[in-house]
């Protein structure tokens, strides 16, 4: 049976530092300089690349808005192009 679990530890330093171990970075497409997002949910924590993160609350947000103007098929979407297209070369 095939999991999607990974598990690891990392020691808490004198001021709440951890370091993120390098197999978890890789897995999440962390590197440095990057942010990291933390989701406490009933006592659990995940860890999250707060570029992802922000995308996924993105598209969560945008769930239902095609359908709401109207954006249903492909054809209406690429009519949309082209009218913001001719609304910008004027």
């Amino acid at each position: 049976m095939i999991t999607n679990t990974f598990i690891d530890n990392a020691k808490v330093m004198a001021k709440g530092q951890i370091t993120i171990p390098k197999d978890i970075r890789d897995i999440l497409g962390i590197s440095s300089g990057d942010r990291v997002t933390f989701v406490v949910e009933n006592g659990n924590v995940q860890l999250i690349n707060s570029a992802v993160y922000a995308m996924q609350m993105l598209q969560s947000q945008m769930t239902g808005e095609a359908e709401n103007t109207g954006l249903t098929s492909d054809e209406a979407v690429m009519n949309l192009v082209k009218d913001v297209r001719a609304e910008s070369e004027d």
